[in-house]
């Protein structure tokens, strides 16, 4: 009963991945040193407007986040932002920068939100 456990594990996981590889991934623009902040229209669509021209991801999600409290204090309401830098998208959250390579992929922790609200590279605070 174990041997055939095994082979049927094995297939039912190689389908998995393999039906996981055929998935939609919406994918950003790549243009290198261009930040753009992302919004997406009523039918769905992205649209990305480029916001400036920066050297790194970091300084890019420093604009975004830069632009998301001027509208915050313009009266806007939104918390989260989305925004893309040469072929990454970036998320500003509340808990702070994430990063991926597609809409609907994992997300990685770029940046993290200091105790009053600024943003850091993870392990640059000194722990208490």
């Amino acid at each position: 009963m174990t041997r055939t456990a095994f082979p049927l594990g094995l297939i039912a996981l190689t389908a998995v991945l393999g039906l996981s590889a055929c998935a939609k991934r919406t994918e950003p623009i790549g243009d290198a040193g261009i930040c753009y902040h992302v919004v997406a229209d009523k039918a769905g669509k992205l649209r990305f407007n480029k916001v400036v021209a920066t050297p790194s991801l970091e300084t890019c999600a420093a604009n975004l986040e830069a632009m998301r409290l001027k509208f915050l204090s313009m009266g806007g309401s939104t918390d989260e932002l989305l925004g893309a830098y040469q072929a990454n998208f970036i998320f500003l959250q509340r808990e702070g920068v994430f990063t991926s390579t597609s809409l609907e992929g994992p997300r990685y922790l770029a940046l993290v939100r200091t105790g009053d609200g600024r943003l850091a590279i993870p392990g640059a605070m000194p722990q208490q």
